[in-house]
């Protein structure tokens, strides 16, 4: 059953093909905000209207805003895909995901000419001239171009060699033509077709297929050998050995990898990052990451599709194998899909999950250096949204117990001024009033302490309290704001460790965030860092309560000289193994006669 829908919209829906295709949404003004592919047109369309589907608030909006549609029925799903993929990159619709890739990427240019020439650009300019790349690396593109250029002498000049020119002898050889890096086409001395294969061999070592062409020059050497040319053949070898070289210096992984392109993903709330590999004979050649910007809240699987499907245009990839994270729904010719579990593949996911998160660090602290406050308010503020909460919480306060079967209780608070630490404002308890391991009575007890002195020294109240625990710390907390008159102040919240709940007040039913979204990695961090806190000080405590067991009860022996004697020999079984002189030298003759004598007696 559809929702209310404009009068113009209903019949548009209902007679959908159930057909692959791509479907566009138009706002009132005629634009379009909104590109989407399809399997079965009129089941995706229809989903975004109908009641029984659960629809996130971004996607609400959309179709609030959805005012015409219109559709393209295609041959296959992968049709729609490459259409929908497309278009997007031409419309850049309000709603539909915004890639956020560097057009300054540096490619190696095939120019579409009569004695093609061979060189890096960064525009890449659809001219009918092959482009390759691009290259993350600068550095590996200028060595696969010397290589290119120590192998086959090709020109370098910008001259129109149309074959009327050469043959009116319009152009004469230059410098580079003595220098033996161009042979001559402008005067003819090189032919056409020599030009084109040496044009051929470059393009299968740029594509990587570099075993080819060691072949193709091991059986051109042969031959020159075979007829007793050995000066072209020792030249033939010299080629051969730069190109072992080159190779030798590839990334080897596997030369059961014949051809494969590697994809992973990492994302979280608001980007996702793809890393593309590209495998050629058991080496990588080529490797590439992207930032896709979501827009509602599209899953993994959309994003890797639609990055797939823009790489392999974009590099004219053919490769038969497709090395991926996770099942995809999505279908290429002759293509085999692999989720590797273990071994030389999974390795190889692995290292292109390594690059996708690396981009991912590398944009997020730019992003966080170009305006920190700025990226610390729009945390907070969908902290604000996902928890339901009034105002932006710029100070919240955390708290956990800790303790080992009720001995040495203590608890800890952590304080986030602006989504940051603030280590200033920290603070440790030693629970005073609980008897035993009651981690309720035990929170119960330091919230209310915390509180009645902020109140009594006139301090700075939090927009935000985090319990560390689930129903049973959260009420404890209450019981103590209830007391105290802050019930209602203050937005609480308990958060249970297992699987990441978030408890609210008088609510049965706790709340999952997003396990990318920002706003849990931030409650996360809050309670991770009160829990190293109270560890902390639990550790120190426990080890002061061992001390006053173990050595003040030496009589004469106070906890100033089981220090010192802890400093010197680590540890009290330490200290029962030190000689006397050891000990004497660490806290006196007297006292060290002391201590010596009480383990030597306690042996006995």
């Amino acid at each position: 059953m559809m929702t209310k829908v404009d009068d113009h919209l209903a019949p548009l829906i209902r007679t959908m093909p159930d057909k692959p295709g791509i479907y566009q949404y138009f706002d009132r003004e005629g634009r379009i905000i909104y590109i989407g592919k399809a399997k079965n047109l009129k089941k995706r369309v229809s989903s975004y209207f109908n009641k029984e589907t659960s629809l996130s608030g971004k996607v609400r909006t959309l179709v609030k805003n959805i005012a015409d549609i219109q559709h393209m029925v295609v041959d296959t799903e992968l049709d729609a895909i490459l259409l929908e993929n497309n278009l997007i990159k031409k419309h850049q619709p309000r709603y539909n995901v915004q890639w956020k890739d560097d057009k300054t990427f540096p490619w190696i240019c095939i120019k579409n000419e009569r004695f093609p020439r061979i060189f890096p650009t960064r525009n890449a300019v659809q001219d009918g001239s092959q482009y390759f790349g691009p290259y993350g690396s600068v550095r590996m593109m200028k060595t696969l171009l010397e290589l290119i250029r120590a192998l086959y002498p090709l020109r370098n000049c910008t001259l129109n060699l149309s074959a009327s020119n050469i043959e009116r002898k319009k152009f004469r050889v230059c410098l580079e033509y003595h220098l033996g890096n161009c042979r001559g086409p402008c005067e003819g001395l090189q032919s056409e077709d020599d030009y084109q294969s040496s044009v051929t061999a470059i393009r299968e070592i740029i594509k990587g297929n570099i075993h080819t062409v060691i072949a193709q020059l091991k059986e051109v050497m042969n031959d020159y050998a075979n007829r007793l040319e050995f000066e072209k053949a020792h030249l033939v070898k010299e080629k051969i050995a730069l190109l072992e070289r080159y190779q030798s210096k590839s990334l080897v992984v596997n030369p059961a990898i014949r051809h494969a392109d590697v994809y992973s993903i990492v994302s979280d709330d608001r980007y996702g990052y793809v890393n593309y590999i590209k495998v050629v004979n058991g080496a990588i050649v080529q490797a590439h990451t992207i930032e896709i910007r979501k827009k509602l809240d599209e899953p993994d699987e959309e994003l890797l599709a639609l990055a797939i499907t823009d790489f392999r245009q974009r590099f004219s990839s053919t490769a038969p194998e497709m090395i991926i994270p996770l099942k995809m729904e999505m279908e290429y010719p002759d293509v085999i899909f692999t989720v590797p579990q273990r071994g030389d593949k999974k390795k190889l996911l692995e290292l292109s999950e390594r690059n996708a998160r690396y981009l991912q660090a590398e944009k997020e602290k730019q992003r966080e250096l170009v305006d920190p406050e700025r990226h610390s308010r729009r945390i907070l503020t969908t902290l604000m949204n996902d928890l339901r909460l009034k105002e932006i919480p710029n100070r919240i306060e955390c708290f956990d117990n800790s303790n080992i079967q009720g001995h040495f209780p203590v608890a800890a608070m952590v304080v986030f001024k602006g989504g940051r630490p603030d280590k200033r404002e920290y603070r440790h308890f030693n629970v005073r009033t609980v008897e035993g391991p009651d981690d309720y009575a035990s929170m119960e007890e330091i919230v209310h302490r915390r509180y009645k002195r902020v109140l009594e020294e006139e301090g700075e109240l939090p927009q935000l309290i985090i319990i560390d625990g689930g129903k049973g710390q959260l009420n404890a907390a209450l019981n103590s704001l209830e007391k105290l008159g802050l019930k209602n102040r203050i937005a609480v919240i308990g958060i249970a460790k297992k699987l990441e709940e978030i408890y609210y007040p008088n609510d049965p039913l706790p709340l999952y965030l997003n396990k990318k979204s920002e706003s849990l990695k931030l409650i996360q961090q809050l309670r991770d860092e009160a829990h190293r806190f109270g560890i902390t000080h639990h550790r120190k405590r426990r080890e002061k309560g061992t001390l006053k067991t173990e050595l003040t009860q030496i009589p004469g022996i106070g906890s100033k000289h089981s220090q010192g004697l802890l400093r010197r020999f680590r540890s009290v079984e330490g200290v029962r193994k030190a000689t006397l002189e050891e000990i004497q030298n660490a806290i006196g003759m007297k006292k060290g006669s002391v201590v010596f004598e009480y383990f030597k007696n306690k042996k006995a």
